[in-house]
Parts: structure tokens; sequence; C-alpha cells
């Protein structure tokens, strides 16, 4: 009983996770992105969502968490460094690489609340 309980809760903030990429993803294009890449994963490191806008990357990590101070928090320096070596292979995929600049944002997804977007957060 007890696996079936904590698979469960596994199951449930999956789900959660995935919705808050989905409400992230949402509030770019409103922005004027384009969503190139959800759920980008490497054997370096993972990116919740790669957006373009003209020729600038942001690669964004996407937290659910209660505030924003908390969600932009929960944002580490070991997840900060997969991101980057993540957003290192995927730009060297791409025929105009050259001309890109890329951007390391976080969008905070909170309960009741429109997601917040931190541009150049780390």
């Amino acid at each position: 009983m007890k696996a079936e309980r904590s698979d469960d809760l596994k199951l449930k903030a999956l789900k959660r996770g995935h919705l808050a990429e989905y409400r992230a993803a949402l509030c770019l294009i409103l922005k004027g992105y384009r969503i190139v890449a959800m759920r980008y994963r490497t054997r370096l490191g993972e990116i919740d969502i790669i957006a373009r806008r003209a020729d600038l990357i942001a690669c964004v990590e996407v937290k659910a968490r209660r505030s924003f101070d908390d969600a932009v928090f929960a944002v580490s320096s070991t997840a900060q460094r997969r991101i980057r070596a993540a957003s290192e292979v995927w730009l060297s995929r791409q025929g105009d690489f050259h001309r890109l600049s890329l951007r390391y944002d976080i969008v905070a997804v909170m309960p009741w609340r429109w997601p917040r977007h931190l541009t150049d957060a780390f």
C-alpha cells in the first residue's frame, strides 16, 4: 500500500509539473515567443521550454511553487549548470546558431495566478 501511495504522489507531481509547463508556454506565446521545444533532454541536462523571438533563444526553467520567491530560489546552481550544458547541445544543432542570442529565464507558476516570467534569471 505504501508503494501505491508513493506512486500516486509521483504521478500527481508529474501531472502538476506538466500543467505548469503548459501554462508557462501559453504565457510565453502571448508575449510573442514561439515555442521551439518542450522538455528538451540530453544526457547532460534538460530544458523545460526553449522559446524563440526573432534571434533570441530563451531557455526557460519552469517552477510551480506557492510564491514567486520560492520558485526562483528553487533553481539551484546545479540545475543552472545542467540547463546551460543542454542549451549548448541544442544550440550546436541549429543551422543559424551563429546569429542567435541565448538567455536563461525562469517562469514561476503559482496557484490561482498568472505565471510570472523572469528574464535573464541566471
